[in-house]
């Protein structure tokens, strides 16, 4: 199969920092591509054919290499069937410049994105594994099932297990919910162990969550703030050293959990002393640290969306995790993200290293797992010119992207349902790959407008193309 040239550009460029091995990124990578691979982010839908303005963003992302993973939940549609899981993850791939993690939380019991009632079965909860049967080979079984199933839908990586040892039996998220499996760090890290061992047997990322502890707490992190400075123990990171001691360690997640022993001002996931400090630091870690999700209220109550992008890379966060791929105006979560990042890049809030750190640390992962002959590392064009925008509704202002099979004539604008022309967005020659455009609607009226591309492409043979898009503005 043939690499499209952009896209052999930018996975070179990409996978040339890893096999150097060195810490100095090559400087042809744009920093936007960099901080892109630290974005994961949902979306609503089962088909990237959808025509939502949520699928519509994901595809002008994934075309630009703006998202790194994709982390898929019942709850938004992703994960009906087997079948329709592949389809999704093909489809996904299919549309990335780089590899995307795609990931879904499947620690077992009640926390398990598959199961009978998309087409899989019941799964053991952690505790039932490691309190009540406490057995290998249970353990083992019940991993080596759902491994198979990421194989068979195309999922890459499990935000799982948890290490959380079960200090605290009723702790809302962890022990009330038998997500622990035991009370004792040991066995926690023995079970672990099991679990990962055929994650990877299969080739599948796993995931230790959340550090640096949510066992002994009496609050949800997902419903607020939660502080357990008088709870935790070091005791807690017994499994972690344990399992990083063995080199079985593939990534982290931290827990968005306020520790004032551990540092007096931010949660984990912003603590650049708990992260940078304590784990990377005291316990030697070097490899992928996960957010927890970014809009949990342990978070979200807390910080501005902006504020805690900056203070979680900062802290030393590699990928930054969202349960949408929208912000609450209607534009790309990711986009939002780059410039963000980008932003406290330019005025010296994040250093230029910060970012090459994160960006290896994640692509040697995706090349330790992602790039094999059946997970080409690169996107295949479309046989015909793509023409998409977002958000769609839209109020005020909207992005039409251009997505060509090859270098090619284009003319692109805005008409009304009569056909007459109210702009013209492009008349220019415009290479292979990705474009797009800003159309500001000024004055109009609300109503739906179409967008009309036309392409000639100069071959041997020349030929023409047209596409049309509806778009919708509400004021």
């Amino acid at each position: 199969m043939k690499i499209p040239p952009f896209c052999t550009r930018i996975f070179l460029c990409c996978f040339s920092v890893v096999a150097a091995g060195s810490s100095s990124v090559d400087a042809q990578v744009p920093l936007r591509t960099k901080i892109g691979q630290m974005v994961m982010v949902t979306v609503r839908g089962d088909s990237v054919e959808e025509s939502s303005a949520s699928m519509d963003t994901l595809k002008s992302d994934l075309a630009q290499g703006l998202v790194g993973g994709v982390i898929m939940f019942t709850w938004s549609g992703n994960l009906q069937s087997p079948t329709q899981i592949a389809h999704l993850s093909a489809e996904l791939q299919n549309r990335a410049t780089i590899p995307l993690l795609l990931a879904i939380d499947q620690e077992g019991g009640r926390v398990a994105r598959l199961g009978a009632s998309n087409g899989f079965s019941s799964t053991p909860s952690a505790y039932t594994l490691g309190t009540v049967l406490n057995r290998e080979s249970e353990t083992r079984s019940a991993a080596a099932t759902m491994a198979g199933w990421f194989l068979e839908t195309g999922l890459n990586a499990n935000l799982a297990p948890v290490v959380d040892v079960n200090v605290n039996p009723a702790s809302p998220a962890i022990g009330a919910l038998q997500r622990s499996f035991s009370a004792d760090p040991v066995t926690v890290a023995q079970h672990a162990s099991w679990f990962i061992d055929e994650f990877r047997r299969k080739g599948i990322i796993t995931t230790l969550k959340h550090f640096p502890g949510h066992g002994s707490a009496t609050g949800d992190s997902h419903l607020g703030f939660t502080d357990v400075t008088t709870t935790w123990s070091a005791r807690e990171l017994e499994p972690y050293t344990g399992l990083m001691a063995s080199q079985s360690v593939d990534a982290v997640m931290t827990g968005h959990l306020f520790n004032a022993t551990l540092d007096s001002l931010y949660p984990a996931t912003l603590s650049n002393a708990t992260i940078d400090g304590m784990l990377r630091g005291q316990l030697g870690y070097q490899g992928v640290v996960v957010s927890d999700e970014m809009s949990m209220k342990a978070i979200s109550s807390h910080y501005g969306l902006e504020e805690a992008m900056v203070l979680a890379v900062q802290a030393g966060v590699d990928i930054l995790l969202y349960n949408s791929n929208l912000d609450s105006t209607g534009r790309s979560l990711a986009r939002r993200v780059i410039e963000v990042i980008e932003r406290a890049v330019r005025d010296g809030s994040i250093a230029p290293a910060r970012i090459d750190r994160s960006f290896e640390r994640i692509m040697a992962l995706k090349q330790r797992y992602l790039i094999t002959a059946a997970a080409p590392p690169f996107v295949t064009l479309p046989h015909e010119a793509e023409l998409s925008n977002y958000p769609n509704p839209f109020n005020g202002s909207t992005v039409v992207s251009v997505l060509l099979p090859r270098a090619g004539n284009v003319t692109l604008g805005v008409y009304d349902l009569l056909g007459r022309q109210i702009e013209r967005l492009a008349r220019t020659a415009l290479a292979e790959g990705y474009h797009e455009f800003r159309w500001n609607a000024g004055a109009l009226s609300s109503g739906v407008y179409v967008c009309r591309l036309e392409v000639a492409y100069g071959d041997r043979v020349p030929s023409r193309s047209a596409k049309s898009l509806k778009i919708l503005l509400v004021r």
